[in-house]
Order: structure tokens, then C-alpha cells, then sequence
């Protein structure tokens, strides 16, 4: 059995997305294989997401400087509690799912936010005299992304998925990539028939 964690940064349903919808065939067929294990769905555009604020920042540099938790501010002290809840939440688990379309070259707000979350010092990754290494070497990883033109995955928002996971620790990574249906409509349902034939293959795997 493995903790599932689902990470949908996609504001729209499946019958408006691409993105949503290879991850939902992707669910399908890994529930289908892996039947014990359990899922946890996070849609980042549909909950209370923390972002790094100077409530954050001045609530870490009193706890740093010896401070209490009950010292901070109420709203100090919420912010804190939630951003830690999604650290623990990610640690809890060992595979990772994450899924958006390429904005303007680039991952939505919201993930960023996300990932802030899940790259902390000391919890996901630490210093040494030789640099930074990453401490979360127990699981695996899926990126799932849209995307109107083509770039084989070397854009900035799949090199920025990849590369963060790699910080951490995470090796064990593979990707989909749903691009260029935009640039050649014509050719949309044969895009979308490779990505969910390649969703249903590692679905079996992962």
C-alpha cells in the first residue's frame, strides 16, 4: 500500500481541460492496478493555499530567533500551522502526482505556492559543505502538462517541476506531456489518445 498524493493545479473539470483529463485516466487506471492503495486529491484552485507573505516571514524569523509558537500572531500562527500541514502531508506520502498546463511559460501561481510548501531546509533538503542536498529520497513522481505549442518538455515549467522534485531528492520521475494541440487543432484527438494510452501505461507501473 502507498499514499497517493494527487496535485491538481488546473482550475477547470475535465470537460474543459486536457490537463484534468489524462490525469483522471491516469487515476482510473491506477486505482484499477493499485486498488490498495490510498489517494489524497489536492486542488490547489479550490482550497486555502498558503503563500510566502510577511506573515510567514516574520513568524519564521521569531521561531528561528527562539520565539514560541504561542508568541506569533493569530494570524501568524494559522498560516504557519497550514503551510506545515502540507510539508507533513507530502512527506506522509510515496508517490506524487502534479498536473497543470504551461501558462505562459511558466507553472500557475498556485503551484508555485505549492511548492514552496515541500521545499523546506532541514525537512525536504539540507545544507552541507558541499552544498544543498536533498533529504526525500522514498518516492516517486509523475508530471502531467498541457501544453497549446511543442516543447518536448524543455520548457520552463516542466524543466522547474523536474528540477524542484531533483532538489529534493525525488529521482524517480516521469512526465507526460499533452503539447501542441493548439498549434495544430486537427490533430487534438490523436494528441489526446497518446497522452491518456500513456497515462494508462505508466498508470500500471507507477
Amino acid at each position: 500500500m502507498a499514499n497517493v498524493l494527487i496535485v491538481n493545479a488546473h482550475p477547470l473539470t475535465a470537460e474543459n481541460s486536457q490537463t484534468v483529463t489524462v490525469l483522471e485516466t491516469f487515476i482510473e487506471a491506477h486505482q484499477a492496478s493499485h486498488p490498495e492503495d490510498v489517494f489524497t486529491t489536492l486542488d490547489l484552485y479550490h482550497m486555502d493555499l498558503p503563500e510566502i507573505d510577511s506573515d510567514l516571514l516574520l513568524a519564521w524569523q521569531s521561531l528561528q530567533k527562539g520565539a514560541v509558537f504561542t508568541d506569533l500572531t493569530t494570524a501568524q500562527q494559522e498560516k504557519v500551522r497550514v503551510f506545515n500541514e502540507f510539508t507533513d502531508q507530502f512527506l506522509a506520502s510515496q508517490k506524487i502526482v502534479i498536473a497543470n498546463a504551461l501558462w505562459n511559460l511558466n507553472i500557475p501561481t498556485r503551484l508555485k505556492a505549492w511548492f514552496d510548501t515541500i521545499n523546506v531546509a532541514g525537512k525536504t533538503f539540507k545544507y552541507t559543505a558541499d552544498g544543498p542536498i536533498g533529504l526525500v529520497t522514498d518516492k516517486k513522481a509523475l508530471h502531467i502538462q498541457s501544453s497549446g505549442g511543442t516543447y518536448q518538455g524543455q520548457d520552463f515549467s516542466a524543466q522547474y517541476v523536474k528540477g524542484i522534485l531533483n532538489f529534493i531528492g525525488i529521482t524517480d520521475f516521469d512526465s507526460i506531456y499533452i503539447e501542441g494541440a493548439d498549434y495544430d487543432p486537427e490533430k487534438a484527438p490523436e494528441i489526446m489518445d497518446k497522452a491518456k494510452e500513456m497515462a494508462r501505461s505508466l498508470a500500471a507501473q507507477f
